[in-house]
């Protein structure tokens, strides 16, 4: 039996949501599909003067509720296939929170770890010049992901302002504040996961002193670490690609981010109780709420068993697989899902975009304060239907999301989707 690929993977979701909605059969059949996926591949000119090409992608999966909108990852393992998986859960996510955006994602398979800054521009310039007939502020916008930063879409924003010859900052979002950044983007991710379990508190058994474990300290985990500590929640184990560090008395989060900040994470080790394990310990380790914030696939069917937590809450796309998906389920760990937990940054990015487009910028503080209120209105409506219909909180999040999606392609009629 072939194995099924992320993206067939990723439509289970979408069969069980369809089975809770009375749905017009046009519905699914749109949803199974990515609308368009562009294959490129760049040709980039290195420091030494040769040439080297690499194969790039975007994803544009479904435009029914507005342009798409995904981020640009680049990474040594990038594929069409995990890019389309990518703007599938987009799609899902966008809608969620009610959002006038399509889901789509992009990607370049390089190891950005090897090329020089000059030589990560002109690849950065290359996806953009590649993939501007693609991107535009009303019909696909992308903004950072894995190995990218808001220097690199700086740099994509500058070249696609030249090739249509205007300023368009709303193109992209993740920019840096001088070239129309939104106040809040750094640590949206993160902030917005923390919005909704402490709205969640009651219903989820957890308060300030409870302990929290975070897989992936990268920019979503060591916000979430800052967040999770400032008002009492104890975190005692977070990891990285090399290491688990662990503390049952907690860990002191500001030593923890000096070290990360230093590459020296694993120097804390041997003192105050401070352990260092393998990085897969992370799955197992004694908390109330386990952080995944890394890559997919994190908590599959083979270590599903191993988790310990009561809560997990995925700030990661994709950390865990659909059987260990019905494992967790059967053992009542809640998993608060990505399309719902990590949903923060594209709201912010959204928020950018509105800024953009009117040329008028909120405080950091406004900018909080709508997250709150869009995490805990989408939050709760999808509490509220898990425990309505007894399903998991993540089916929930996906009928919440069909529905809107569904409205919205009933609504165009099958004449425009369906006749091309």
């Amino acid at each position: 039996m072939m194995e099924k690929s992320q993206l067939e993977q990723a439509l289970t979701r979408l069969d069980d949501a369809a089975r809770y909605l009375d749905l017009d059969a046009d519905v699914l059949e749109k949803l199974k599909y990515p609308r368009e996926t562009t294959k490129m591949r760049l040709m980039v000119r290195m420091d030494d003067g040769s040439r080297k090409s690499f194969m790039a992608w975007r994803c544009r999966y479904d435009d029914t509720r507005g342009p798409t909108k995904g981020g640009i990852r680049f990474h040594p393992q990038a594929s069409m296939d995990e890019v389309e998986t990518l703007a599938f859960w987009m799609t899902f996510k966008c809608a969620v929170m009610n959002l006038p955006y399509g889901g789509g994602k992009g990607a370049v398979q390089v190891d950005p770890h090897l090329l020089s800054k000059a030589e990560l521009e002109r690849l950065s310039r290359a996806y953009m010049q590649a993939f501007a007939n693609i991107v535009g502020p009303d019909r696909d916008i992308p903004a950072p992901d894995v190995y990218t930063n808001a220097m690199i879409m700086g740099w994509m924003a500058d070249e696609y302002a030249s090739i249509v010859g205007r300023n368009s900052p709303a193109v992209i979002t993740g920019k840096p504040i001088a070239l129309g950044g939104s106040l809040g983007r750094d640590d949206a991710t993160a902030r917005g996961g923390f919005y909704l379990v402490r709205h969640l508190e009651k219903e989820l058994g957890v308060a300030p002193g409870s302990t929290v474990a975070i897989q992936g300290f990268g920019n979503a985990g060591t916000h979430m670490a800052r967040l999770m500590a400032d008002v009492g929640y104890k975190v005692v184990a977070v990891s990285d690609s090399r290491a688990t560090l662990y503390c049952a008395d907690g860990l002191d989060v500001d030593a923890v981010l000096e070290a990360k900040a230093a590459n020296r994470l694993t120097g804390l080790a041997g003192s105050n109780g401070v352990e260092a394990l393998p990085p897969d310990y992370i799955v197992s380790v004694p908390c109330d709420i386990l952080v995944p914030a890394a890559m997919e696939d994190l908590i599959n069917e083979s270590n599903a068993d191993e988790v310990k937590a009561r809560v997990v809450v995925e700030l990661a796309n994709g950390p865990v697989t659909p059987e260990a998906d019905a494992i967790l389920f059967r053992k009542n760990i809640v998993v608060l899902p990505d399309i719902l937990a990590n949903a923060g940054g594209v709201t912010v990015s959204y928020y950018e975009w509105v800024q953009n487009r009117q040329g008028f910028y909120w405080t950091v503080g406004e900018i909080h304060q709508r997250l709150k209120t869009n995490m805990e209105v989408e939050g709760r409506a999808i509490w509220e239907l898990a425990k309505d219909k007894n399903i998991s909180v993540r089916s929930a999040a996906y009928v919440h999301a069909l529905g809107r999606l569904a409205e919205a392609i009933e609504a165009h009629g099958t004449q425009q989707y369906f006749a091309s």
